[in-house]
């Protein structure tokens, strides 16, 4: 048996039920073993009690009661990456030291696996970027699966920890570009929503979708979560269509989706937030606008400043859009030499 443990969760674990975690960790539990610690109040987040279904987030801390030993484990071969894909996210690579590297992560391509997501993920081909060391680079956070962008993987446990700490305590600055429906008035502003989440309609929860909630409801709102967005247009097609920067003050799962489209400004392409038959000041098209434009999601993580855990530089990376993007940014007439880096910084 193993002894009582305290497990605090890291930025790579958030977001996931108490007992999928639980079951990571220790591949010897069944669930009924962890509904029984539920139960009988041996198992606790943060010291409260919990049920299996509980999600965790980023800095908790999880106590976990002594165990029995794990059996040995049969030997597995891990998944053969296909050329094709060590390729490809050898290509996305933008930048990379003895300690990190920096990925723009391709629309359509998950973060890592989970519920209906597959084998085909950046967690998996991760193994294709050892680039000489023993272990493959670790995930320090996460970006939607339909989301493009800057994303970084640590190359030790000592670094990954420091990044960990640093998007945890928000030592990091992530700017976001999206094409939204419409134009947001004004045109800089913050978002303060809360936001709780609806559970989805598949066995493991798929389809999850976040509701937004007035900021004087939410310490009324069972599970709601304070969340803030900045937002800022740097540029708009007359009153159809705006390219806004997005930077998320907290972290919640489909922040910047969730907000932008209770502003009534959608991302285009988001069929989740944004689907046809919702109005808005978009003129009711939802986030679909057409034409030439893609049905791909427009949202795109530019930008990422933080403090390097080992040299204690400053580092600021800044990734391409990807193609869709790009096509839509050529189509509205819009060129990405023409905004700030930081537009909230030119405006204090």
């Amino acid at each position: 048996m193993s002894r009582v443990q305290t497990i605090r969760i890291g930025s790579d674990e958030a977001d996931q039920r108490l007992d999928r975690w639980l079951k990571k960790r220790f591949p010897q539990l069944t669930q009924g073993a962890v509904e029984k610690m539920c139960r009988k109040g041996e198992l606790r987040v943060d010291g409260g009690r919990v049920k299996a279904n509980t999600r965790i987030e980023t800095g908790q801390e999880v106590r976990v009661p002594p165990l029995p030993d794990a059996a040995p484990a049969p030997k597995t071969e891990r998944p053969r990456i296909t050329d094709s894909d060590a390729a490809m996210i050898e290509k996305a690579v933008i930048w990379k030291d003895q300690h990190i590297i920096a990925l723009n992560k391709p629309p359509g391509l998950p973060s890592q696996g989970g519920s209906g997501q597959g084998d085909r993920h950046v967690d998996g081909l991760s193994e294709a970027l050892k680039f000489g060391y023993k272990e493959k680079p670790k995930l320090v956070h996460r970006l939607d699966k339909d989301t493009s962008g800057i994303l970084l993987l640590a190359r030790t446990d000592r670094v990954a920890r420091g990044l960990s700490e640093a998007f945890r305590h928000r030592d990091t600055r992530k700017i976001y570009w999206a094409a939204v429906a419409g134009v947001p008035s004004p045109k800089m502003g913050t978002v303060r929503y809360g936001l709780v989440k609806a559970p989805g309609h598949g066995r493991g929860g798929e389809g999850e979708k976040m509701i937004a909630v007035l900021p004087r409801d939410i310490d009324q709102t069972e599970g709601a979560k304070r969340a803030t967005t900045d937002y800022a247009v740097l540029d708009n097609l007359a009153q159809r269509v705006s390219w806004c920067a997005l930077v998320p003050i907290t972290g919640r799962t489909h922040q910047l989706r969730a907000h932008m489209a209770e502003l009534g400004h959608p991302i285009v392409g988001d069929g989740k937030y944004g689907g046809s038959g919702q109005e808005n000041l978009g003129d009711g098209w939802g986030a679909q606008l057409g034409g030439e434009i893609s049905r791909k999601l427009h949202l795109h993580a530019r930008s990422l400043s933080f403090t390097h855990p080992v040299t204690k530089e400053r580092i600021t990376l800044t990734a391409p859009l990807p193609d869709h993007m790009k096509r839509t940014w050529k189509t509205l007439g819009w060129y990405e030499n023409d905004v700030p880096a930081d537009p909230f910084e030119e405006a204090i």
